[in-house]
């Protein structure tokens, strides 16, 4: 009998402290394959460096890529703790197309029912959004904003072609912005969202491994 091929590795990327560690006291397993959870820094700049030193490790060489973390959620009606799975992340150096945001969607839904998950394009950005830039970038098409998804999914993508996605959960949206009476409440309501997310990702990673029919 032939030895079976190593599981492909997942790596997930988040910027900040506070959502890592979302992420780590989450986790309860379940993963196929090794998985990475990568605290990049804050920005697009931190972001590409973190994924390119990771990437660079021949283990990590044919890994999928998810990008998450917290956004801030474009369109009137969006609320803390709503789930954005992006179709595409964008920036001004590129678009990148997400793979398998249809199973991410449905596990999500899975996990969170009565939760809100929006789909679209997710932009980039070097700061932090309020105001007026929200309509500006919502009239683009895009339905959230964050500060690292787009670089890491373009740093992810252009080192080889692999699987990448972006999940973000809304911590604040144009009825809700962080400066606001209530963005202790939104933000608890986030991190308790973003803590459980890891089986939809861990579903979204293993349907990646599954045969083509």
């Amino acid at each position: 009998m032939g030895t079976q091929p190593a599981p492909a590795p997942l790596l997930i990327a988040c910027a900040l402290g506070i959502e890592h560690l979302a992420l780590r006291i989450g986790d309860r397993g379940g993963a196929d394959g090794p998985v990475t959870v990568l605290r990049t820094g804050m920005g697009p700049k931190a972001a590409e460096r973190a994924v390119t030193r990771l990437l660079a490790d021949p283990e990590l060489d044919g890994a999928a890529v998810l990008a998450t973390g917290f956004c801030a959620g474009l369109a009137p009606g969006m609320h803390p703790g709503d789930l954005v799975v992006a179709e595409e992340t964008r920036d001004p150096r590129g678009t990148v197309p997400c793979v398998g945001t249809d199973r991410l969607v449905k596990e999500l839904a899975r996990a969170f029912p009565g939760r809100t998950v929006h789909t679209g394009p997710l932009t980039g950005s070097d700061h932090v959004v309020r105001g007026h830039e929200r309509s500006d970038l919502l009239a683009t098409g895009a339905i959230a904003v964050d500060m690292e998804s787009a670089a890491t999914l373009l740093t992810a993508a252009r080192t080889r072609e692999r699987p990448v996605a972006a999940v973000r959960v809304v911590v604040d949206a144009p009825e809700h912005e962080l400066v606001r009476i209530g963005t202790v409440r939104g933000g608890i309501s986030a991190f308790r969202v973003l803590r459980s997310v890891l089986p939809a990702f861990y579903e979204w990673h293993r349907s990646l491994l599954l045969p083509r029919r």
